[in-house]
């Protein structure tokens, strides 16, 4: 039981890191953020649509997925 909870553990976080790596950027970068520059607002509610939807709603899915396998692993 164990060896499967580890091979998923190994899946989700491959495909963890594909789907962060797969998100677009939503801000000109940190040093925006402290200087103030551009059109940059943290507290901004930006809506997502089409793709970016599907793969910000997989991302969280498979960030909590992640979690459950990690905290089954310390259990079992």
């Amino acid at each position: 039981m164990e060896n499967i909870i580890n091979i998923l553990l190994m899946v989700d976080a491959g495909l963890l890191i594909i789907l962060i790596l797969l998100q677009s950027g939503k801000s000109d970068g940190l040093s925006a953020a402290f200087t103030g520059s551009g059109d940059l607002n943290l507290f901004a509610v930006q809506k997502e649509r089409g793709p970016e939807k599907v793969i910000s709603r997989m991302t969280l899915a498979c960030g909590i997925l992640f979690f459950v396998l990690v905290i089954s692993l310390q259990i079992i």
